[in-house]
């Protein structure tokens, strides 16, 4: 009987499931695809005006009450230096837990993007370095470049994108 359980029929294809491949939420800066690593995403959020906090950074947008925790939302459109739009209903705030690479604490975050676009696969392979683009250019939150389906796609670091002198206005 064993040995039934473990037959697979010829003509179905089986997926092999590769440890090595890593998922990423994928989102849409204009027409720019960018990718966070899931394991961080903890809700997809629609579009929520923020309470503005004084004295924070331009792309700091303010906070939200999430399920009793109050979550600073960052706005990716003004962090990346894209062009001003207006919030639809395409709009939402991505909820992410990660740990600050300078402190090694754990935060919850909100960032806002144009729309939630897919979850896709990369594998090593798949991905490339940030390019150096010299010492003007900060790309040091980028944790690489993947070919995915041909679609680029900007993966990010979000531990070293966010740090907490920002968040609390330092």
């Amino acid at each position: 009987m064993a040995e039934l359980a473990e037959q697979k029929h010829p003509s179905v294809k089986y997926q092999q499931t590769d440890r090595s491949v890593q998922q990423y939420l994928t989102f849409l800066m204009e027409d720019d695809e960018y990718g966070i690593d899931i394991l961080s995403v903890q809700e997809i959020h629609g579009w929520v005006e923020p309470r503005p906090i004084p004295n924070t950074p331009k792309h700091i947008r303010g906070v939200i009450d999430w399920r009793g925790t109050i979550v600073p939302i960052v706005d990716l459109r003004v962090r990346f230096s894209y062009a001003e739009a207006t919030y639809d209903k395409t709009t939402v705030v991505i909820v992410l837990k990660s740990e600050l690479e300078e402190t090694g604490q754990n935060v919850v975050i909100g960032i806002v993007v144009d729309a939630v676009s897919d979850v896709r696969d990369v594998k090593p392979e798949d991905m490339r370095d940030a390019p150096k683009m010299g010492g003007k250019v900060d790309t040091h939150y980028i944790e690489g470049i993947a070919k995915v389906e041909d679609a680029m796609v900007v993966l990010l670091d979000l531990g070293k994108l966010v740090n907490l002198e920002e968040l609390s206005g330092q």
